[in-house]
């Protein structure tokens, strides 16, 4: 048996029916641990000099993660600009936390003797992710190197692209009509399934990639509450490690993976069952998303803007998760497959939903999020599994107990200790229950879970019952003739 030491969590199968409500009055207060949505991807560091790179980065405001990640349109190069675009943007959520593993060192591509033509004193490289250090600029192939700063300057445009402009009295002259220029690109291709998903190196100390989920509550004190991998999630290889990391986060906590499924292989709607069998993908800590989103001119992953919407509806419910984030509006134009636009009907679209899949429907009012299970149903039905909004407050509340009351860790197990557990957390639960997040909640200590054995070596057992409110998935208006309105006709 692992040694424990500190608060943690055990989930146990659903009972049915469950057992009548009681409270008790309060001697401690459990508090709301914030919560925070985490994306692994690709950044333009370049933009910022010395960009971070595998170090999760908290950001409140899109001016704030440009400033210190960069930003660029070009979403399917640096993956982490879609999620601040969908959650500080479109969505207005915050903060998120960012991390980058686009790493200048080794994801780089060199170019040697570029031609570039030269208007107004002027040249452009027309590429992304120049990274400024690296320039050699020459009037001739073999030529001198320029002086920066002395012979040109070097910028980035609006778009990331470097701009060169003489500076007067430099070697360029008004009859300079070409240069010559050398470099090394941010080259995201580059970027392996090994570099998302990362590790911990024994002999440095240093996480990386999807690892450093860890590092997110020791550093902010906030505890993840959605994993994102914009177009890395479609990669199963990821996928998996995605949902086995939101298991376990500091041993204790919880939260959602987002996992895209990779519509050039399920490329209508019927293969995403397929593709989500073989590819292993039912669990109760993944929700499964089926198509991209187009908004305008871009293309983006639906798994992002899940997540937005997924933390914007929180923040319209006292940030308790109890609210289920389908049949919500997302911000968007059409829905795509493999690069094909596709209008799913309700009843296509509850198929997806009816194997564990989530997609977004344009019906009634607009486009919607669609579907409330996590990717176990159907093969797990325990509701507190299968219903999004329920496996999250699972999540929520255990995370909260496990932060409210790790400061009792190791103080004498005495009947005072006891009480304060059950008393706050009941004065707790009834809160949510008047708040309409749960349909009621209790706390217990049961001799029978906790044996004298357990009790000598210093482990305590309480018992949480609860019950969140399913979403109203399914509702049956019954319609009948009453013939006693006939009456009418003869009265």
């Amino acid at each position: 048996m692992t040694y424990q030491h500190g608060v943690s969590t055990t989930e146990i199968s659903t009972s049915v029916p469950n057992t009548p409500q009681d409270s008790s009055a309060s001697k401690v207060t459990v508090g709301s641990v914030p919560m925070v949505n985490v994306a692994v991807g690709t950044a333009p560091i370049h933009l910022v000099g010395n960009g971070p790179v595998n170090k999760p980065i908290l950001v409140k405001s899109f001016d704030e993660a440009k400033k210190k990640l960069g930003y660029s349109e070009n979403f399917s190069e640096f993956t982490l600009c879609e999620a601040m675009n969908t959650h500080l943007k479109l969505y207005e959520v915050s903060p998120i936390v960012l991390i980058n593993v686009l790493d200048p060192e080794k994801h780089k591509t060199d170019v040697t003797d570029q031609s570039i033509s030269v208007q107004n004193k002027k040249a452009a490289i027309d590429q992304e992710g120049v990274l400024l250090d690296t320039l050699d600029v020459k009037t001739s192939p073999g030529g001198t190197t320029l002086e920066k700063d002395v012979d040109y300057t070097a910028v980035y445009d609006e778009n990331g692209k470097v701009v060169i402009s003489a500076i007067e009295g430099g070697a360029i002259t008004d009859t300079t009509t070409s240069l010559v220029v050398s470099y090394s690109h941010l080259d995201s291709s580059k970027v392996t399934d090994a570099d998302i998903i990362g590790g911990y190196d024994i002999e440095t100390g240093k996480s990386t990639g999807l690892e450093l989920i860890n590092s997110v509550f020791p550093t902010f004190r906030m505890v993840p509450s959605t994993l994102i991998a914009p177009k890395f999630s479609k990669k199963p290889a990821i996928a998996s490690v995605m949902k086995a990391k939101v298991k376990n986060i500091n041993g204790v906590f919880k939260a959602e993976a987002y996992i895209d499924i990779d519509t050039t292989v399920a490329n209508v709607y019927t293969k995403a069952v397929e593709y989500k069998t073989d590819n292993y993908l039912s669990d109760e800590y993944a929700t499964l998303f089926w198509g991209d989103v187009k908004l305008g001119d871009k293309i983006y992953h639906l798994s992002s803007h899940a997540a937005a919407l997924t933390a914007q509806t929180d923040s319209q419910n006292d940030d308790i998760p109890f609210v289920s984030p389908s049949n919500k509006s997302l911000v968007m134009d059409a829905l795509i497959a493999n690069g094909q636009e596709v209008a799913l009907g309700q009843d296509q679209a509850a198929f997806l939903n009816a194997n564990g899949i989530v997609t977004a429907l344009n019906f009634i009012g607009g486009w919607k999020l669609w579907g409330n299970r996590t990717s176990a149903f159907p093969d797990n039905t325990d509701v507190k599994d299968a219903f999004i909004p329920i496996r999250r407050m699972f999540n929520w509340v255990g995370n909260n107990l496990i932060v409210s009351f790790w400061h009792n860790v190791d103080d004498p197990n005495n009947g005072r200790l006891i009480d304060q557990f059950i008393d706050g957390s009941n004065v707790w639960m009834n809160g949510l229950a008047a708040r309409g997040a749960t349909l009621g909640g209790r706390v217990k200590f049961l001799p029978e879970e906790n044996p004298t054995t357990d009790l000598l070596n210093g482990k305590v057992r309480l018992h949480l019952y609860m019950a969140p409110p399913p979403p109203a998935e399914d509702i049956d208006v019954l319609v009948e003739f009453d013939v006693s309105y006939l009456s009418v006709l003869t009265a």
